[in-house]
């Protein structure tokens, strides 16, 4: 008869879980309630079918490389959706809106919830986190603001944690108005200065990934 150590007989008792955090395409079937979770939303140019579109002024867009360096050991779940061409504003401000419903029904805390979005996928996210501002989610937003502010009427108001990025050699700058004006725990605000305008976004840089991903460590918890 062969005998199991009595350390190895517990062991084989405890579940072992084999899940582990991805990267999505579109919204997961399957929620993990004590995972966490972030949503990137890309650049307009990147509306479409192609990950890699290319712009004239600035490059190619690669998404899919953004994708992969945002995730890598972040320890975050990603849904990074491809949206069509030239949706709905609104119509795709409440479907994030619904995504971030779905997670907190599933049970995800909204700390471990966190909205990122880069030029139009910022004005969208924007829109998002304004109407979820009581929900106490994170919010980063990348290239969008104009004189301190998100152009939108009524005006945007967010809540929770809030980062803004910009570059200093884009047109779009600070975020200062709508900080000022929103009911947040936190707000933390990074500038780049790498000469590349609105293009500093289009490539995984780590002069935006690095503070991005660091934010995200401190705040979705």
């Amino acid at each position: 008869m062969i005998r199991i150590p009595g350390l190895i007989a517990l062991c084989l008792l405890i579940p072992v879980s084999t899940e582990a955090v991805q990267i999505y395409d579109k919204f997961p079937d399957t929620l993990h309630p004590e995972e966490r979770y972030v949503i990137y939303s890309h650049g307009f140019i990147v509306e479409g079918t192609d990950p890699r579109p290319i712009s004239p002024k600035y490059g190619q867009y690669d998404f899919p490389a953004i994708k992969q360096a945002l995730f890598k050991d972040g320890g975050f779940n990603l849904i990074a959706y491809q949206r069509p061409k030239d949706p709905n504003t609104d119509a795709y401000a409440e479907t994030l809106k619904s995504w971030v419903k779905r997670l907190r029904a599933a049970g995800v805390k909204p700390s471990r919830i966190t909205l990122v979005g880069f030029s139009r996928g910022a004005q969208l996210t924007a829109i998002a986190s304004s109407d979820l501002a009581a929900e106490g989610i994170n919010t980063a937003l990348m290239a969008i603001c104009a004189d301190g502010d998100v152009d939108h009427q009524p005006p945007l108001i967010l809540g929770g944690n809030f980062l803004s990025i910009y570059e200093t050699s884009d047109q779009y700058g600070s975020c200062a108005k709508l900080a000022a004006r929103s009911h947040l725990t936190s707000f933390k605000e990074v500038t780049l200065s790498t000469g590349k305008a609105h293009g500093a976004f289009f490539q995984p840089l780590q002069d935006w990934l690095q503070p991005l991903k660091a934010w995200i460590d401190k705040t979705n918890r």
